[in-house]
């Protein structure tokens, strides 16, 4: 009941935040938040400047480490690039690591964490996803967007640890990894970063331009010069030069790559069958999320010819109970629905299989696909390829 009143007040103050709601509670929770943002700006710019001017000081772990970030909260479609970006370099020949701080991942049981230190796959705290062979965390300890990101690649090491500069050393020290991905990495500023890339997303590149909490914005806009390399993600084709010359305001120099989230197939959440999306035309469907920004999820369902009859929306990394996926379910069946669809995120979030499955439940496989600027992506995996020679310290932290 507690955690389902704190998502209410979630969704709530969201839809406060993005003018969805009106009224005088609306209006003062807004003014309130204002100034706080006006804070927070000040927050993030000291830190920033700190790092900058080397009184707080950045670690290396002696590989390189490539940050894949942002400058809003949610909504960019980072996971399915991680996952790209991770493949590609793995095929490659490089030797990869993902590091996550694991988002509303649950701490494992005491006995699990003395095994794996017994086992010896880590030092400290870290907890060990993948380790290149094994998948030996599940969603709830590993956290939605690891679990995906190790299910799905299937050979790439996947650490999660909220000292990312733990992890990073981990990684080098106990998988031999010369690669790192730094997951939501733009604002974690104590690991020394080689690359940084930063996606943009196209339906709402600087959200609605207010800091947090009265906004989306974790930085400024022009705090984007920092970056390297920047996608715009969820792009459909269309021309995106006035979105581009607002970049070109704040980073002149860097690689711009337009990519869209390509849809592969849909597979049974429960028994594994894979339908081609060639089946969705004509369907009538419900539609089940926990995600960011779920009317893109939605809209794109509809974009590939199915009919969308029933919707819930859940607040992002929700953990669905068997009660939410039993009610959904009866939903659609009274509406005599073909099938119930979700996200690949949402997807690792769902319970153990129902006693009462009469709707097939299937998750919609995207990947990433490049529209514009391959140039731009051959040269950043070169770069990132036959990188210039880096000697790992004898003591990290001296």
């Amino acid at each position: 009941m507690a955690r389902r009143w704190l998502e209410d007040f979630e969704q709530f103050a969201i839809e406060v935040i993005l003018e969805r709601r009106v009224g005088r509670r609306a209006s003062l929770l807004r003014a309130f938040l204002w100034l706080l943002s006006q804070l927070f700006r000040r927050i993030v710019l000291a830190r920033i400047w700190l790092y900058r001017h080397r009184f707080l000081k950045t670690r290396s772990p002696g590989c390189l480490v490539i940050s894949v970030g942002n400058l809003t909260v949610g909504g960019t479609g980072k996971t399915p690039v991680v996952e790209f970006l991770a493949r590609t370099l793995q095929d490659r020949g490089r030797r990869v690591a993902i590091l996550s701080r694991g988002y509303k991942a649950k701490k494992p049981p005491l006995f699990r964490r003395l095994q794996r230190k017994w086992l010896g796959l880590v030092k400290h705290s870290t907890r060990v996803v993948h380790d290149g062979q094994r998948l030996l965390l599940d969603s709830r300890f590993a956290g939605d967007e690891p679990y995906m990101l190790a299910r799905s690649l299937g050979n790439v090491v996947v650490l999660v640890d909220k000292d990312r500069v733990r992890a990073a050393v981990g990684a080098a020290r106990e998988f031999g990894c010369d690669t790192l991905l730094l997951d939501d990495g733009m604002q974690y500023l104590p690991l020394q970063h080689r690359l940084e890339i930063c996606l943009i997303d196209r339906q709402a590149p600087f959200g609605n331009e207010y800091l947090l909490p009265r906004g989306t914005l974790r930085e400024p806009p022009e705090n984007l010069a920092r970056a390297q390399y920047i996608f715009i993600t969820k792009s459909d084709g269309a021309d995106n030069s006035a979105l581009i010359a607002r970049i070109r305001k704040y980073n002149r120099t860097a690689g711009i790559i337009e990519c869209t989230h390509h849809p592969l197939h849909l597979r049974n959440l429960y028994t594994g069958e894979e339908l081609p999306l060639s089946w969705l035309p004509g369907k009538h469907i419900g539609a089940l999320s926990g995600i960011a920004r779920p009317e893109s999820f939605e809209e794109k369902l509809v974009a590939l010819g199915s009919i969308l009859n029933v919707t819930s929306r859940f607040a992002d990394h929700h953990r669905f109970t068997d009660k939410e996926l039993g009610d959904f379910i009866a939903r659609c069946v009274r509406r005599d629905l073909d099938a119930i669809v979700t996200t690949e995120k949402d997807s690792v979030r769902f319970p153990h299989r129902p006693h009462s499955l009469d709707v097939p439940v299937l998750y919609l496989r995207v990947e990433i696909e490049i529209l514009r600027g391959q140039e731009v992506w051959e040269d950043l995996i070169g770069r990132i390829c036959h990188p210039p020679a880096v000697r790992i310290p004898e003591r990290i932290f001296a």
